[in-house]
């Protein structure tokens, strides 16, 4: 059994915005380390409902927030001018969690754009956390965000739901989720993002930080081939990387995502044993 919590956490430059907060702890015993998630582009936390409830289960108190822009957290819909302010929302949220938890060892999970938000943080803050998990995540390049810079008018384009899972019930959740943003990407967020990739690119290797980089092989979104363009600078002394067969985009929704999270259990758990 798992309690949740939510609540409203100041974030932006002057603590005038609102991120939607949240929290998962298991009812009984006390935790044995800390997950901070960082989700992607267009979403929001509470679709990572059932990957909390695995990682109490696996001894983890978790916590998060929408982005800026994103779910119930305040500011413009999908609107990031500058990324390095999301990544000062997320140590907020350390922060947060560290006032209930200070001991515990603390790993960063960011998937999709959340990912390159994760690995920006850990090259900022490294000594913040105990390890990093990359999921599918945008590094190095993104040829898809490219073409929209390139070109005169940004389509309206929504994402494709099949470019998600291979289970056709993530796709149709997706597609209802009020929450999640099914117009276009705005212009300022995506030049935003692709400064982001070019500071992550200059800032080098995250060191001694032990990462867990897992992907899909399949993933039609955010292509293997760009993602190893960031994974070649960003990976330090302690690298492990985990490539699941067939697998799409958000490979904790995945049909074999029993086994995604087994990975990342067993490599969380060599800090807590």
């Amino acid at each position: 059994m798992i309690s949740t919590r939510e609540w409203a956490l100041a974030g932006g430059p002057d603590g005038s915005a609102k991120l939607a907060a949240r929290a998962w702890a298991p009812t009984e015993g006390e935790p044995t380390w800390l997950a901070v998630l960082a989700h992607g582009y267009g979403e929001h936390l509470g679709r990572y409902h059932q990957v909390a409830e695995d990682l109490c289960a696996a001894g983890a108190v978790v916590y998060g927030a929408d982005h800026r822009g994103h779910g119930k957290s305040s500011g413009e819909r999908v609107l990031i001018d500058d990324y390095a302010g999301v990544v000062e929302d997320v140590h907020r949220v350390v922060a947060q969690a560290r006032t209930a938890y200070r001991t515990i060892p603390l790993v960063l999970i960011g998937h999709s754009m959340g990912g390159m938000i994760a690995a920006r943080y850990a090259q900022v803050y490294p000594e913040s956390l105990q390890a990093l998990v990359l999921s599918g995540p945008v590094l190095g390049r993104w040829t898809a965000a490219e073409r929209l810079a390139a070109a005169t008018e940004i389509p309206d384009d929504p994402i494709d739901p099949a470019v998600l899972s291979r289970d056709p019930e993530v796709g149709r959740a997706y597609m209802a989720d009020e929450l999640v943003w099914h117009g276009p990407f705005k212009r300022p967020t995506v030049e935003a993002l692709l400064t982001e990739l070019e500071r992550g690119n200059a800032s080098g290797t995250v060191g001694s930080l032990p990462t867990l980089w897992v992907h899909g092989s399949e993933d039609a979104l955010v292509p293997i081939s760009d993602t190893r363009v960031g994974i070649e600078g960003l990976a330090g002394e302690d690298f492990t990387a985990r490539i699941f067969p067939g697998a799409r985009h958000e490979v904790f929704n995945e049909t074999d995502r029993g086994e995604v999270l087994a990975e990342v259990i067993r490599f969380a758990h060599r800090f807590t044993d």
